[in-house]
């Protein structure tokens, strides 16, 4: 038996029956945890291969995790939420999308690759939001895999995390559905996009459509979530001055107050060759991101080495508000969520 298929059936004993999906005749079901939409046939599996049809019924996963660690915020990144806390951060396996260039490809390519060798542990929901109490965390993360493909079980886990006063947040692909965004709002505070491309056929390459990932953007806006997206320019694909501008113009389009991380690409899984993203192209982004109205853009994976690009300034009179060196935080001078040289209100979650 291949390696997937014995990873795929020790998966199915951690599931139960999911929520975000529709019953059709002849056994067949439409899912909706992610862009694809999947119509699954009695017995089959949908894109991400996790979840599957079992007589009619659509399965979704519960009850492990694959990943578990506790990560400073800015890690995910989140550059706008409770600076310097800390993120219990939890994982699965599977992902909606493909990428060649994945740096969790361990967890999201797990059942497509059997070189990825990974394991699960099982877990409850309670025990995750334990250990977060336990570490000192402020934020429960879903992240590792896309977590829109196991919205059931992240949502268990934030129920437990907020009756400890936790908040929560995803790190995702952004191709999701107005069903799985109205699903996870009334659990979810913060969410980062990464906006890989502003071109239809690099979103095709990976899997996915460009159009459905700006519509989850906006929609995330809309329904008031505090959002972040992440741009991972790697050299070749997305790094033209004219793509970057676009990316750029679309997030001040939705809102200027979004945080736009501009992160150096490294070489990873499938995609080698290509060499790391030069600081002068982040640089030049990060210009075409301030020139476009955005109020806070920053550059990543080169710790130290822009820390102008790292830091949080003021919008309106260009304080320095958090002074950063790759996840560390130096100082924050946010004083109740506002300003302490203009005290103009700083758009985040600060408290």
């Amino acid at each position: 038996m291949a390696v997937t298929e014995t990873l795929a059936n020790r998966l199915s004993l951690h599931t139960r029956d999911a929520e975000l999906y529709e019953a059709l005749p002849g056994n067949k079901v439409r899912c909706f945890a992610c862009g694809h939409q999947c119509l699954i046939p009695e017995g089959r599996p949908g894109v991400c291969r996790v979840r599957y049809n079992e007589g009619g019924v659509l399965r979704a996963p519960y009850g492990y995790v694959a990943a578990l660690h506790c990560d400073p915020i800015e890690k995910k990144p989140f550059f706008h939420v409770l600076p310097g806390s800390r993120a219990m951060s939890f994982g699965m396996l599977g992902c909606d999308y493909h990428c060649a260039y994945c740096q969790n490809w361990l967890t999201s390519q797990a059942l497509r690759d059997p070189a990825a060798g990974s394991s699960i542990q099982p877990v409850t929901a309670e025990e995750i939001a334990e250990l977060a109490v336990a570490y000192g965390a402020r934020v429960v993360t879903s992240t590792y895999n896309e977590p829109l493909i196991t919205s059931e079980w992240a949502v268990a886990v934030f129920q437990a995390a907020k009756k400890r006063g936790l908040r929560t947040s995803y790190v995702s692909n952004g191709n999701g559905t107005p069903r799985v965004i109205e699903y996870l709002r009334p659990w979810t505070d913060y969410y980062k996009v990464d906006l890989k491309s502003f071109q239809d056929k690099n979103y095709r390459k990976l899997g996915g459509k460009l159009n459905t990932v700006l519509d989850t953007i906006r929609l995330l806006k809309e329904k008031g979530f505090w959002v972040e997206i992440v741009t991972l320019v790697v050299p070749g694909l997305n790094d033209t001055p004219e793509e970057l501008r676009e990316i750029a113009r679309f997030i001040a389009s939705v809102s200027r107050e979004i945080p736009w991380h501009i992160t150096a690409f490294h070489e990873d899984y499938k995609m080698r060759g290509l060499g790391r993203t030069r600081l002068a192209s982040l640089r030049q982004a990060g210009e075409i991101g301030k020139e476009e109205g955005l109020w806070f853009v920053y550059l990543g994976n080169l710790p130290g080495a822009a820390p102008e690009w790292e830091n949080t300034y003021c919008p309106f009179c260009h304080a320095l508000l958090v002074e950063r060196t790759g996840f560390q935080v130096r100082e924050n001078r946010i004083t109740r969520g506002s300003c302490p040289s203009c005290g103009k209100g700083i758009p985040g979650c600060w408290e």
